[in-house]
């Protein structure tokens, strides 16, 4: 029997993935989960990626890549004249406010590298990447990686309480961080 051309075939195995992963968790992927989802054999999904780690290093990557490209979307709008706590509280805002199903999904993929060591490199490169877009609006790297540190640590709480988010509050700390102005130094923004 010949073998069937699917160029989007693995292309499919990924979406397929990263479905599994939203409706069922890290815990619930498997190779023959995704092959369903996929509508393909499962010999597909082991050809394409032989081990379970290779299907999440190739998940995280395709997230973090639409991730990385909303953060670039996000930055192009900055507006040059505003404060870069303002805006980046008023990103966090926007972020929060959308589809917490998505952030769910990016934060599990994210914190699957904490077991999985392939997974590694992968969530320290969109880290990275978003402290490089970030430097265009912030002093220096350094300021980057912290504000960075601190979206996380904002996200996560929200994601985890339930609190509604205090865009006042994560104005002040993101100035803190990033220097703010004088005048919120001086009143202890």
């Amino acid at each position: 029997m010949a073998r069937r051309y699917d160029p989007e075939r693995r292309q499919r195995i990924i979406d397929a993935a990263v479905a599994v992963v939203r409706e069922r968790g890290i815990a619930g992927l498997s190779h023959r989960a995704v092959a369903a989802a996929a509508d393909v054999p499962l010999g597909s999904t082991t050809y394409h990626f032989a081990t379970l780690d290779d299907l999440l290093v190739a998940a995280l990557r395709q997230i973090n890549a639409e991730w990385l490209a909303d953060v670039e979307r996000w930055a192009e709008g900055v507006d040059p004249a505003a404060a870069p706590a303002d805006e980046l509280a008023r990103w966090l805002e926007e972020l929060l406010r959308g589809e917490r199903a998505r952030l769910e999904l990016e934060y599990e993929l994210y914190f699957a590298a904490l077991r999985h060591e392939g997974a590694r490199p992968i969530a320290a490169e969109c880290l990275d990447e978003m402290a490089r877009t970030l430097t265009r609006f912030l002093p220096d790297a350094a300021t980057a990686r912290a504000v960075v540190a601190l979206i996380d640590g904002l996200t996560l709480q929200a994601l985890l309480t339930d609190r509604p988010y205090d865009r006042e509050g994560a104005r002040a700390a993101l100035a803190r961080i990033i220097g703010g102005s004088a005048a919120d130094r001086a009143d202890g923004r």
